[in-house]
């Protein structure tokens, strides 16, 4: 018959490295395994997101750009179509998201209209602030051929043009706020060529 193993303070030290061990092996082995589909999931969406925003092209050009707001830098997507500009695509961001981070994706076209808008991460409030998700709501279609040179990126709340997601302003502003960002970034990068 096993004899008891003594409790001591060694004994505990020894089994809870040992556990702490096998749960880290798994661990690892876990995201080893799956690092490479959630990659490649994460890259089909940002393509998907890019296609969506943008009209037609066959050749595009990933570039960082700082922030015009001095905050990180955004991807920029130029598209072409036959060796003619169709447009840029912008992952912009924004940390003002009730749940904090919002990653969206804006199509501009070449006069600077915006020509689609596409949601690449969000936390927010399902039923509520999801609804910045075309899958979820018409809600984005209101930035959909404006120019935010004249069209106030607001909520008529704050005094501006876009009508807020009925109870998530915070959500509805922080949309907003990045596409802003991106439409910045864009003209200050149009100027510095």
């Amino acid at each position: 018959m096993a004899s008891k193993r003594e409790s001591s303070f060694i004994n505990m030290v020894v089994t809870l490295f040992i556990v702490a061990a096998v749960a880290a092996l798994a661990l690892g082995g876990v995201y080893t395994v799956t690092k490479e589909p959630i990659a490649l999931a994460k890259k089909k969406k940002l393509e998907a997101a890019i296609k969506k925003v943008l009209p037609s092209f066959d050749n595009i050009e990933a570039v960082n750009v700082a922030s015009a707001d001095g905050g990180d830098s955004l991807q920029f997507y130029f598209a072409s179509k036959e060796g003619q500009a169709a447009g840029v695509a912008i992952k912009s961001y924004t940390m003002m998201g009730f749940s904090g981070l919002i990653e969206i994706m804006v199509g501009f076209n070449e006069d600077g209209t915006i020509s689609n808008t596409a949601v690449l991460t969000t936390k927010e409030t399902p039923g509520l602030g999801d609804k910045l998700d075309k899958k979820k709501s018409d809600w984005p279609d209101q930035f959909v051929g404006k120019h935010p040179g004249t069209y106030n990126l607001l909520v008529t709340k704050d005094g501006g043009e876009v009508d807020a997601i009925t109870a998530a302003t915070i959500s509805s502003r922080a949309f907003c706020d990045a596409v802003q960002r991106a439409y910045d970034t864009y003209e200050k990068q149009k100027g510095d060529k």
